[in-house]
């Protein structure tokens, strides 16, 4: 492995020890599963770190951040982010829920009383905060409906998109498609936690930008990550899967994924004037995550309360929700192992999960004391290819 820059000292965990040695046998499955992963263009560049117990015991970056130019990828390079948004705003979330400010049960329409989007047989059911946090309100994503759809014809952004789109109007125009079902009876990943952004702009009287920074990024010292770039010499370029390498992602293009495609404008991010989408728009480094992930996995200090955490971490969904395969659930902000067997995986009962479709890939396993936060600028290889499985059994020394 390279060694760390001491620049990035920084960024990774609050240790109070040194780290310990590198697992070397560990370290030498994952550089083989990284270099296979570039050698086989399936992607173009990678950081990968894993801790345990809080120490840092692999680290790498391979490949490049951007290939045309011939610049190699970095360990502090900046990415977009995509859903791994996500928990960094469920956090922030669940921080204003100790403070009173918010309650998990409180309807949606205390804070966006025009956010009324009703069912085919136009009645209006009431979202709560609760469906919001863990995707049971009806709501969906453009990406996951058929063209022609409403979330199609409303032009509803999955907020890697439309820079310079305004949450008011992306909301009005969310507001406007149908749900999908009766919230609170079924489980599907939406835009909910961008509605959940609108939410937490009104219930703090600030910005998402400023809240999520006041309540989680500056006490975790996560300098890098935010929704505006700190730095734009290190942000990595982003491609897509492609024959016979991936290919770079330009403004506006859709990129199959399932039965449909998501819709890419890596430029939106540059735009001070895009939304800040609470469930895609963030941006920052591996190390930033890795120190957002530890702060979970240890209870939750500075950010949040143990017991918080603790319902973080519980299975709100259940199981028959198979929100990452056979044997997942969903908490608040990630996926929630409930059965390994049927999971067919090494991770032990209680792991997270999630990814970005930027592709990134990572998780916490808290009964191994493990976190493995893998960044990638290949979409979708690195957030649910087989590069992903690849690295998971590299890290448990369990590839076939």
């Amino acid at each position: 492995m390279r060694s760390l820059p001491i620049l990035l000292v920084g960024l990774m965990l609050s240790l109070q020890a040194m780290a310990q040695p590198a697992d070397t046998a560990l370290s030498a499955r994952i550089e083989r599963v990284v270099a296979q992963a570039i050698a086989e263009k399936r992607l173009v560049g990678a950081v990968v770190l894993v801790s345990r117990g809080g120490k840092l015991i692999h680290h790498q970056a391979a490949g490049f951040a951007d290939r045309e130019a011939g610049r190699p990828m970095q360990e502090d390079a900046i990415f977009r982010f995509a859903s791994v948004t996500k928990p960094i705003v469920s956090a922030a979330a669940m921080k204003l829920v100790e403070e009173g400010k918010l309650r998990l049960d409180d309807p949606v329409t205390r804070f966006l009383p025009d956010f009324r989007p009703a069912l085919p047989d136009r009645t209006q059911p009431t979202i709560t905060v609760r469906q919001l946090l863990t995707h049971t309100s009806g709501l969906s994503y453009r990406f996951f409906e058929p063209s022609g759809s409403a979330y199609h014809t409303l032009n509803v952004s999955d907020g890697m998109d439309q820079p310079g789109l305004s949450l008011k109007e992306n909301l009005r125009r969310l507001g406007q498609a149908p749900l999908g079902f009766a919230p609170g009876t079924k489980w599907s990943y939406s835009l909910g936690i961008d509605v959940l952004g609108g939410v937490l702009e009104a219930a703090s009287g600030e910005s998402l930008a400023a809240v999520v920074q006041r309540l989680v990024t500056r006490p975790l010292g996560m300098k890098d990550t935010g929704f505006a770039v700190a730095d734009s010499t290190r942000l990595a370029v982003p491609y897509a899967d492609g024959r016979p390498a991936p290919v770079r992602i330009t403004d506006d293009m859709a990129v199959p994924f399932g039965t449909g495609s998501v819709l890419f404008t890596p430029s939106r991010v540059l735009d001070p004037a895009s939304f800040p989408s609470g469930g895609a728009g963030m941006v920052g480094t591996a190390g930033d995550l890795l120190r957002f992930l530890e702060a979970i996995r240890t209870g939750g200090a500075p950010i949040l309360k143990r017991e918080t955490v603790a319902a973080m971490m519980q299975d709100q969904v259940g199981v028959q929700a198979a929100t990452q395969g056979p044997g997942w659930g969903f908490g608040y902000g990630w996926a929630v192992l409930d059965d390994p067997k049927a999971a067919a995986t090494p991770q032990a009962r209680g792991t997270l999960q999630w990814g970005g479709a930027y592709g990134h890939s990572w998780f916490v396993d808290p009964a191994n004391e493990l976190i493995v936060v893998a960044l990638t600028n290949t979409a979708f290889e690195g957030m649910a290819g087989p590069f992903v499985t690849q690295l998971r059994d590299a890290v448990y020394g369990t590839a076939r």
